[in-house]
């Protein structure tokens, strides 16, 4: 049965005509035909924060400028410094922009490498959760063989029903000549699970226990070597607003306490 007051619930049971589920982090029974206590709702929020699906690193960021006309070395690489027009930024070894946007003055000085890729993909909904153990194998086989990624490589495979993370490591000084790179390996992934692959008459096959596995959602994260530089300015106005809020809590706060000491 599905909880329609809360979904931050797992093990739900049909029982008469009211379904039951237990609440993520703390195992209490919760009923489903009214609201879940607020304290359960944040214990269930904080299990969830401390999980392999949620626990991104710190530096760890999204492309979110998506398909540009790039321009490329000999060897196929990314230029470290991408143009569009009059606008310009610096980008990592998979080509994500990882600098504000700057006019044509602007000097990358370096092409900073990717060093780990999360790649975060949420399967077709289901009776029951996959195997842990059955899923990993399928997916290292696919990615070793379709993909060509040597298996030291990969790392993690984390399942969270019905989210897949796979976690790919490759740095400077283990990425050997003749090595496929992580960065293509992601991005022929998130077409495939997307559907759109870039294989000829070739889409992505999967099967775990006999059943083929279906994708709806990809979203990739890029970890690099050194940090990225985003400034305030590539904030959106609503986090700038909160930031805003945040800091003049504090300040009155300081203010009502040197006021109460006095």
């Amino acid at each position: 049965c599905i909880c329609t007051k809360n979904k931050r619930v797992t093990n739900c049971v049909q029982t008469g005509s009211s379904c039951q589920c237990q609440s993520i982090g703390s195992g209490v029974t919760v009923k489903c035909d009214t609201l879940t206590s607020k304290c359960l709702l944040m214990k269930a929020e904080m299990t969830s924060s401390k999980s392999g699906r949620f626990n991104k690193p710190k530096d760890a960021f999204q492309d979110t400028d998506g398909l540009y006309d790039p321009e490329c070395e000999n060897n196929g690489m990314f230029k470290a410094k991408q143009c569009n027009g009059t606008s310009c930024w610096c980008v990592n070894t998979a080509g994500v922009r990882r600098t504000d946007k700057h006019d044509t003055d602007l000097k990358c000085n370096q092409l900073v490498r990717t060093m780990r890729i999360i790649i975060e993909m949420k399967h077709g909904e289901r009776k029951a959760p996959l195997s842990t153990e059955s899923l990993r194998k399928a997916l290292v086989e696919t990615i070793t063989s379709r993909y060509l990624l040597d298996g030291r490589y990969i790392g993690d495979v984390v399942y969270e029903n019905p989210y897949i993370t796979v976690d790919l490591h490759q740095n400077s000084s283990s990425k050997i000549s003749g090595d496929v790179d992580i960065a293509d390996v992601a991005y022929y992934i998130e077409k495939d699970a997307k559907g759109d692959s870039i294989f000829h008459n070739d889409r992505l096959n999967i099967s775990v226990d006999n059943e083929v596995l279906k994708f709806e959602k990809t979203v990739v994260y890029y970890v690099d070597e050194i940090a990225p530089e985003f400034s305030m300015k590539s904030l959106t106005p609503g986090v700038i607003a909160v930031i805003v809020v945040v800091v003049l809590a504090i300040v009155a706060g300081i203010a009502v306490l040197v006021s109460s000491k006095k």
